[in-house]
């Protein structure tokens, strides 16, 4: 039977041991990065044994990914005549990449191993500084745990996520490119940020960094309110990248249209929870 330590690096990041003081320390310097701007990476979180399963089990499931090619604008939404040319939610870019829905990722999978390891959520929630009634798994069939898989030219555009919190582990990295591109806490709750988020896909942002993360790499990212894209990806290589998604509303699903999208597919979960959300953002 696999053990954790099969696929993480727990001398390290000892998420087995809560309470340590070595968890705690860890914990600490999340925070103080999270806080900074909403994002936070730890290096060689899964070692290199385990990025070889990781990579075994991605190549296995490849042909499972549901490859897209769309335009699509920063929130997953439709066209708004309403509004402006220049307002953002009109503003579309080619979108070409595929994901492997998370059916395909059951028992026995190394990445669903890490995702449902009884300590791993309380510790990307204490991370993230979230009572235990606002933090849980994004209640989804097809995007709880899924691998993004990104080939030659192919790339994300700018675009926020649905889910408040996401986790990403870095698997593969194609031959060249790919790199993560964020404009940190750009809207709140409360408030889009239209203006800003103009700025932002105008080019030349002073906002915006740049992240190249390595296979093994786990990254704690508020994709709700943070900008952000994924530069096209060059050479052969295929770029996998884990995503473990959390969000502080039990039971929110993905939206109807975002997940035929993304997935090509759509369940009746999907339906029934549509617009179930803790805000009035665009998805």
């Amino acid at each position: 039977m696999m053990q954790l330590a099969d696929l993480m690096d727990l001398g390290r990041y000892p998420i087995d041991r809560p309470g340590s003081s070595a968890c705690a320390q860890l914990i600490a310097d999340l925070q103080r990065d999270l806080a900074a701007d909403g994002c936070a990476v730890l290096p060689g979180f899964v070692h290199e044994a385990g990025i070889a399963r990781l990579a075994a089990e991605a190549d296995a499931v490849a042909d499972k990914g549901h490859k897209s090619f769309s335009r699509t604008n920063a929130y997953f939404s439709k066209d708004d005549s309403t509004l402006p040319e220049t307002h953002p939610v009109r503003q579309f870019y080619d979108r070409s990449n595929a994901f492997i829905p998370a059916d395909n990722f059951g028992a026995g999978s190394p990445l669903r191993a890490i995702y449902e390891f009884p300590g791993f959520m309380p510790f990307i929630r204490e991370a993230l500084g979230e009572p235990e009634d606002r933090f849980f798994r994004y209640d989804d069939p097809l995007a709880d745990v899924i691998i993004n898989m990104v080939e030659a030219g192919q790339g994300f555009p700018w675009h926020f996520d649905t889910n408040n919190y996401t986790v990403t582990l870095a698997i593969q990295n194609g031959d060249g490119g790919g790199e993560f591109e964020y404009a940190p806490m750009l809207r709140t709750p409360a408030d889009e940020n239209y203006d800003g988020v103009a700025r932002v896909l105008a080019g030349g942002s002073p906002l915006v960094r740049k992240l190249v993360l390595q296979p093994g790499d786990l990254q704690i990212f508020r994709g709700r309110y943070s900008l952000h894209r994924v530069a096209p990806v060059e050479g052969p290589r295929r770029r996998y990248v884990g995503i473990f998604s959390f969000v502080e509303q039990e039971g929110m699903c993905g939206g109807v249209e975002r997940t035929r999208q993304l997935y090509g597919r759509v369940l009746p979960r999907h339906y029934e929870r549509e617009g179930l959300r803790t805000d009035a953002l665009r998805d």
